[in-house]
């Protein structure tokens, strides 16, 4: 039974999101605003927080059209570091692949794809020092083939076989290693970002050179450790990159149940009062260059920078 509203006053209405296509739907991308590459400003690495606020609101481009590099975002990448990201990028998009498959024949329970979002993880891991702590969810397996880390213990992890060095103790896709610097992945959505804060505060107390990186989707932003990381990193100015991941849908939520049909995820830096940049994430240049940016602002003590990675 509906209640009826006390004198004039209209009725509330509770808004509830809906995506504008569903799976197997034809999609139609025109509503979203894609600015040509090059045309965003590249402010000081130390600049005020403040400054950085239009960037949440716009998408930072490197890559034309015309497949060449433009505007002050330009990393000035040799060839080989360009085609050694290349490689990366095609190598993990194989071993999806085939891991998939496996999954698919029963070799294992579970496998999580990153197809699409390569560059989101391989850019990233090759502008950070190699020392730096990362600690990412379940779609970046790109940081551990881009750090060189063993395919092959890779797999073994996955099947959960003999050789596996986490003894059948995590779950396949869950990776731990110590040896790359890589935070062992939790199934708990966004525990990582709390803790990347934590290591990050440790190590400015320490007065040591090493920074945190750490990933989260952009459903995760809906809970409670994101808002709880994003404040104890301001607070502190801790030496931490915050990176979300926004492929626009939160598994098989639609990602306006987080907060994307009022605004950017990157704007979520602005109520911190902490450095923002919105990037395309299918443009490795664009994400290197956004990456190296904010390491360098957190090795020069300038704090925290999130970044949304709109893929």
């Amino acid at each position: 039974m509906t209640a009826k509203a006390p004198g004039n006053l209209p009725p509330l209405s509770l808004h509830v999101p809906e995506p504008k296509f569903r799976p197997g739907d034809a999609v139609d991308y025109s509503h979203i605003a894609v600015p040509p590459a090059g045309a965003q400003p590249r402010p000081d690495e130390t600049c005020a927080a403040a400054e950085t606020h239009p960037l949440c609101m716009d998408l930072i481009r490197v890559l034309g059209d015309d497949d060449a590099a433009h505007g002050p975002w330009d990393p000035r990448l040799d060839a080989e570091t360009l085609r050694r990201m290349l490689r990366t990028m095609a190598l993990t998009r194989a071993f999806d692949d085939r891991m998939y498959r496996g999954q698919r024949q029963g070799k294992t329970s579970f496998y999580m794809k990153c197809t699409g979002e390569e560059a989101t993880s391989v850019a990233p891991a090759m502008a950070l020092a190699n020392d730096d702590m990362v600690f990412p969810s379940y779609r970046q397996q790109g940081i551990l083939i881009a750090r060189g880390y063993p395919m092959v213990e890779m797999i073994n992890q996955i099947y959960s076989n003999r050789a596996d060095k986490l003894k059948g103790r995590q779950l396949p896709i869950m990776y731990s290693a110590r040896e790359a610097s890589f935070f062992t992945i939790s199934g708990n959505l966004a525990t990582q970002y709390p803790q990347a804060v934590g290591w990050a505060m440790a190590s400015a107390i320490k007065g040591d050179t090493r920074i945190a990186a750490t990933w989260v989707g952009e459903g995760s932003t809906a809970e409670g450790d994101f808002h709880s990381a994003m404040t104890f990193a301001t607070v502190y100015n801790a030496p931490v990159i915050f990176n979300v991941v926004n492929n626009q849908w939160a598994i098989s939520s639609f990602s306006g149940f987080a907060g994307a049909e009022r605004t950017t995820f990157a704007a979520r830096a602005i109520g911190y009062g902490m450095a923002g940049l919105r990037v395309d994430g299918n443009d490795p240049l664009a994400v290197y260059a956004a990456t190296q940016w904010a390491a360098n602002r957190a090795r020069a003590n300038g704090g925290p920078t999130l970044i949304e990675h709109f893929t």
